[in-house]
């Protein structure tokens, strides 16, 4: 099943205080972005009192769904912007022609290696690295590495999510690509037995993880930080892969075509803000890109990989990523 979600927020009223017409921006975004818990609707009510703009999300899964979604509606989408489209992405939806560049002056404060798109159509906004997450109480000796993750002793331990529909399961992917190279497919038919079930988006997956399913699942290297922050417990924690951690950056973009341009300009200015950062942060659980920000202390819960590992050759472009989607589902059909 994939999560359909829309929130809204209370009519826009100007700075004069008289009412108007309702401002509204149209924000595609990932499901955890906007949910209750997450940092969608703390920036929605900081974004309304700066700008008198009402923002309204629409999360129709996991962000590949949002990129998905975007391209059957090219020409004719109500989205004003998009959030969450990451750098694994970032092929497709240039190829798509869906977005328009906007080259904020918030870059300021954005090191240079997170800027992963110098066309500037996908900007920045927080980032992380993929990592396997476990239940200390239920497994206290996690699995050290990749290869470990096949061993007998983890049969349907883990908890994944699908590449098809998930950037973190399309990340995890990846991941196995950039250590394995083209011996990924052995690869994961060494992994199947540990794999418990495969989720459609991350949310689904962390909820069956933290309801006690599987002792482990695909993550964060920061998801720990929420346990930390807002449960007071140090049970679950990121496991460190001596063959290290592929990175994450999710990103913004104005969508073509919008109505909208100068409000969507502003909201993507105030995602770099440092009040947005923070909100970032604290409810999204991922690292800022505004590097001025200070992290809360329960950040220091986190997973900081010894080893980090990229794609030799670059991220694939949309025709590579349909190939080794079509490889990845054949070795679940052998």
């Amino acid at each position: 099943m994939i999560f359909c979600l829309t929130l809204t927020f209370p009519l826009a009223v100007r700075g004069n205080g008289d009412k108007s017409e309702e401002n509204v921006l149209n924000v595609y975004c990932y499901d955890s972005f906007s949910s209750e818990w997450g940092p969608g609707p703390v920036i929605a009510e900081s974004f309304y009192e700066v700008y008198g703009i009402r923002l309204k999300f629409n999360a129709p899964g996991d962000a590949v769904t949002v990129l998905n979604q975007l391209i059957l509606e090219k020409g004719k989408s109500n989205a004003d912007i998009v959030v969450g489209l990451d750098n694994s992405l970032l092929i497709r939806a240039l190829s798509a022609g869906i977005l328009e560049p906007y080259e904020s002056h918030a870059l300021d404060s954005v090191p240079s290696e997170l800027v992963f798109d110098e066309t500037y159509h996908l900007l920045p906004f927080d980032y992380g690295y993929f990592a396997v997450c476990y239940d200390s109480e239920a497994m206290p000796v996690p699995p050290a590495s990749l290869e470990d993750l096949t061993s007998d002793k983890y049969t349907d331990s883990l908890i994944l999510m699908d590449p098809r529909t998930s950037t973190p399961g399309l990340g995890f992917l990846l991941w196995t690509i950039a250590v394995y190279g083209d011996g990924w497919p052995e690869y994961w038919q060494r992994l199947r037995p540990s794999i418990l079930t495969i989720t459609e988006s991350w949310s689904q997956g962390y909820t069956l993880f933290t309801a006690g399913e599987a002792p482990m699942v695909l993550s964060y290297g920061t998801s720990p930080v929420y346990h930390t922050e807002y449960e007071g417990t140090y049970r679950y924690r990121a496991a460190d892969f001596s063959d290290g951690h592929i990175m994450q950056i999710e990103g913004m973009g104005i969508v073509s075509g919008t109505d909208n341009r100068n409000e969507a300009e502003l909201f993507i200015d105030f995602m770099l803000s440092d009040e947005a950062q923070i909100a970032l942060a604290k409810y999204n659980i991922m690292l800022p890109v505004n590097s001025e920000v200070t992290l809360p202390q329960s950040f220091e819960t986190s997973l900081r990989p010894g080893k980090k590992v990229s794609l030799s050759g670059g991220y694939p472009d949309a025709d590579e990523i349909e190939g080794l989607i079509r490889q990845w589902t054949e070795v679940f059909r052998r």
